[in-house]
């Protein structure tokens, strides 16, 4: 085989390599990023059944103006996603998701503050 062909190979191995890392790191980047979206997507549900449940009144197994009482329902306490899980007061509740990819050597974690008439996630790693 002559130099020119040997270095055309080598070349070759190499652009392939730095094809593989690159779509690699695209892989994990698209991974944690879709986690992340779940996650918020998971909290966003949770926090509208909580307000569903502050609005329904007591008789019908609501919490008649309170969080009190409102527990995640056991089949999405743990998702694929992740897990979640709520800290209940009167007027106001918080919900943290710790989803399944990590970041930096972390969960990917995203925190929920629920009110009667407002949801606010916060990304807290």
């Amino acid at each position: 085989m002559g130099q020119q062909q040997l270095l055309l190979v080598v070349l070759g191995v190499i652009v392939v390599a730095i094809a593989v890392v690159v779509g690699f790191n695209m892989f994990n980047s698209n991974a944690i990023s879709s986690n992340r979206d779940s996650i918020v997507s998971d909290l966003n549900n949770l926090g509208t059944m909580a307000q569903e449940y502050w609005r329904r009144p007591s008789a019908m197994g609501g919490g008649d103006r309170s969080f009190t009482g409102w527990t995640i329902p056991a089949h999405v306490d743990s998702t694929p996603n992740g897990v979640y899980v709520a800290t209940v007061a009167a007027q106001t509740m918080t919900i943290v998701g710790t989803g399944n990819e990590i970041y930096n050597g972390s969960p990917v974690v995203h925190t929920a503050s629920v009110t009667p008439f407002s949801i606010s996630i916060v990304q807290t790693h």
